[in-house]
């Protein structure tokens, strides 16, 4: 298999499908007792072995809390056994309150961040959201979360599930490279209809990173990255999630074989109900 299509954030050279990590920090968004499944199953050496295979295609870069200290040891093991660096973005939980006690927090919290190597960092939808004032068409305090994120080298993007977000975040020039935004064909923690989605997101000012291309195990990875890969635009991004090495090797030459128009090179399911169907397969 080739090397995967890239896209530029600013100046920085990213993959255009990149690592998610709710598979790997207990976001099953499924049930308690998935959570709890994967809080047991994901060690750090695991996360390197998925890691690992997606480094293997220059898939290089990573989503999500690096402020947990078990996905921070997996990115570090995955990049000394394959030599090869993760560009890291980060979507940490900052304070939104007003006042020197919150700005002091996130000021340690994102020097943190830095300290781990984030490249970029998005305020999370739960900091983000809270914080979109519709009326007054902006983003309450963002200007100084990005200015805080640029004063220690990372650059600044936004993570929300709204997708007013992006469009008051352009209007109002917002100093944030890429955007991150829920978008798959079950509309699954969408809040609007998927063409609205589509729509806000085909005419964002910066690249989108789209998210929970799956629905959460909700869709079949063929029909999800289908979807997702024929309606985005090509600075357009899919974080995609995985609990094993295999998994991810499926993921990138289904999204290679869609970008080829080829059939997949892929191990279909065996069941004994398709026992009639092995003598006609070609």
């Amino acid at each position: 298999m080739s090397e995967f299509p890239r896209t530029m954030i600013e100046e920085l050279s990213v993959p255009r499908m990149i690592i998610g990590t709710n598979w790997f920090c207990c976001f099953s968004h499924q049930s308690g007792a998935k959570d709890a499944f994967i809080t047991q199953t994901m060690t750090p050496s695991r996360m390197a072995d998925v890691m690992a295979a997606f480094l293997e295609h220059g898939i290089d870069a990573v989503l999500g809390l690096i402020e947990r200290d078990k996905l921070y040891q997996g990115v570090q093991e995955a990049q000394d056994r394959t030599g090869k660096e993760l560009i890291i973005i980060s979507t940490p939980s900052l304070n939104i309150q007003d006042g020197p006690e919150a700005q002091a927090e996130n000021a340690r919290q994102l020097d943190e961040e830095a300290r781990r190597g984030a490249k970029i960092c998005m305020p999370h939808t739960s900091c983000t959201d809270p914080l979109v004032d519709e009326r007054a068409r902006v983003i309450r305090n963002m200007d100084k979360m990005c200015a805080m994120i640029r004063e220690r080298g990372m650059i600044p993007g936004l993570s929300t599930h709204l997708p007013q977000a992006i469009v008051i975040a352009d209007e109002s020039k917002l100093d944030v490279a890429t955007y991150v935004s829920i978008y798959n064909a079950a509309g699954f923690l969408m809040p609007l209809e998927i063409d609205w989605v589509n729509y806000i997101i085909t005419r964002a000012a910066k690249p989108v990173i789209t998210i929970k291309p799956f629905a959460a195990g909700r869709l079949h990875p063929f029909v999800g990255l289908a979807f997702s890969w024929s309606t985005i635009r090509p600075q357009d991004m899919i974080a995609v999630g995985t609990m094993t090495p295999d998994e991810a090797k499926e993921l990138i030459e289904l999204s290679l074989s869609l970008f080829e128009r080829r059939r997949a090179e892929v191990q279909l399911q065996t069941t004994r109900s398709k026992a009639a169907l092995h003598s006609q397969s070609k």
